[in-house]
């Protein structure tokens, strides 16, 4: 990576619909100048307290503010050393803040922590947050849960499927705090890449949505946008915990022989479907087995000396076709390679989902849209709705029109006016049950 990079991010932590109060936390630290990108690179940080009560919330705050003091107050040097020392210091400060109040015993946190500096991208990591990469049309997961269920599975003590289905997935094994030595996963060096995405999240997010939705969203949406949708639809299959999720995109390289304005970007193509190329190819198959099987039927019937000639030549299309998929499937495989060249080779992802775009996802959001609007006007939710309307029927005729990357981003927008609106609504009815039951009485107080 290059200080010339320009980096676009967006984060938010949001506390969800079970919890009372957030005890995740987040930090960014973006360089001002060339020397301390060179020295220390960008930060980023999620943590994601436990221990109930605001015991949580102080180890995640505690993490959020000492590991990016620590490091960025180390002496310039390898980033993977001075990140480890940052959260080793992090860990021994809350592990003996812990120590010295019995409400806090025990308190911990996860951590995960990216640094796009020099040297590539950095991940120090504690827990089970999770940092993802989003690349071309796959996201890689680069960190490992310190959880039962991975830790069971890299054992070969039991299945995947056997995991999933007995044992609990937020039980952790390793975190912040609770002992004054923690192990702490250093991920990297990775080579950084033009167009990379990179998404820092709690489990509050993971525990919702899937791998591939992850990717899609941070794709094809502006930071901001990929950030709010991803809360958005958190909340809405549950919103069972709190949710932080940070969006880091990088830009390309700017070009000064090029002049200022440049020419609008093409949007890009979306698979929806098997890709045309594809298609063809089966196509030509049929044919070639039909030429066949019509040659041999004419030969044996009729002995018809042409029957020889549609066999021979059905066989011949069939041998070009089989041949050019060969060779579609080497080049595929070497750009692959060249995919996971670009890691590094000693650096690896712990888990790739192959991402693509179909119609499916977006049929989910109109209707999730859709449900939305009718509860908000049955339970007269307040929604600025000229605003509303004007970007759901832009959606909508974009829908038609099979603009379906602008429909997309529309629709995710709509959405969000709404779950505003509904997070209003859901205020003001708990400030209402909390007035129905008035002071204590009398005799409560006695």
């Amino acid at each position: 990576m290059r200080w010339e990079h320009p980096v676009q991010f967006a984060s938010q932590s949001d506390v969800g619909f079970r919890r009372r109060n957030n005890e995740d936390s987040i930090s960014v630290r973006i360089c001002k100048d060339q020397e301390s990108w060179r020295d220390h690179g960008h930060f980023f940080l999620v943590a994601d307290g436990m221990g109930g009560h605001a015991v949580g919330e102080l180890a995640s705050k505690m993490a959020s503010e000492t590991v990016p003091h620590t490091f960025f107050k180390n002496k310039p040097g390898p980033v993977t050393k001075s990140l480890k020392s940052a959260i080793e210091v992090a860990n021994q400060a809350i592990n003996e803040r812990g120590m010295a109040n019995r409400e806090f015993m025990r308190m911990g946190t996860t951590c995960s922590s990216l640094c796009l500096c020099p040297e590539g991208a950095v991940i120090g990591h504690v827990g089970d947050s999770r940092v993802y990469r989003v690349r071309e049309n796959r996201i890689d997961q680069l960190t490992f849960d310190h959880s039962l269920q991975w830790e069971l599975i890299r054992q070969g003590r039991m299945k995947p499927e056997e995991v999933y289905m007995n044992e609990p997935r937020n039980v952790i094994t390793r975190s912040l705090g609770p002992e004054p030595v923690v192990k702490v996963d250093i991920e990297g060096p990775y080579t950084v890449m033009e167009g990379d995405r990179y998404i820092l999240c709690s489990d509050g997010l993971t525990c919702h949505l899937k791998d591939e939705e992850i990717g899609m969203i941070a794709r094809y949406l502006e930071p901001s946008d990929a950030c709010r949708l991803m809360i958005n639809l958190a909340n809405l299959r549950g919103g069972s915990d709190n949710i932080s999720v940070i969006v880091v995109r990088v830009g390309e390289l700017p070009d000064v022989n090029l002049p200022q304005e440049k020419a609008p970007e093409p949007e890009p193509e979306i698979e929806l479907e098997r890709e045309y190329g594809e298609w063809l190819w089966l196509a030509g198959v049929w044919v070639a087995s039909l030429m066949v099987a019509a040659g041999i039927l004419m030969w044996i019937l009729t002995r018809f000396d042409r029957g020889e000639f549609l066999t021979f030549g059905g066989m011949s299309l069939l041998v070009m076709l089989l041949v050019r998929k060969v060779f579609a499937q080497r080049e595929s495989s070497k750009r692959e390679e060249y995919l996971d060249k670009s890691k590094t080779i000693e650096w690896k992802p712990y888990r790739s989902e192959k991402l693509k775009f179909n119609t499916d996802f977006l049929q989910y959001l109109t209707t999730m849209e859709s449900e939305l609007q009718r509860a908000a006007m049955e339970e007269e939710w307040t929604i600025e709705w000229s605003e509303h309307n004007k970007i759901y029927y832009e959606a909508k005729e974009e829908l038609e029109q099979k603009k379906y990357l602008h429909a997309f981003r529309d629709f995710s927008r709509a959405i969000d006016i709404l779950m505003t609106g509904l997070h209003s609504y859901r205020k003001e009815m708990v400030h209402q049950a909390r007035w129905k039951k008035g002071p204590p009485s009398a005799s409560q107080e006695d």
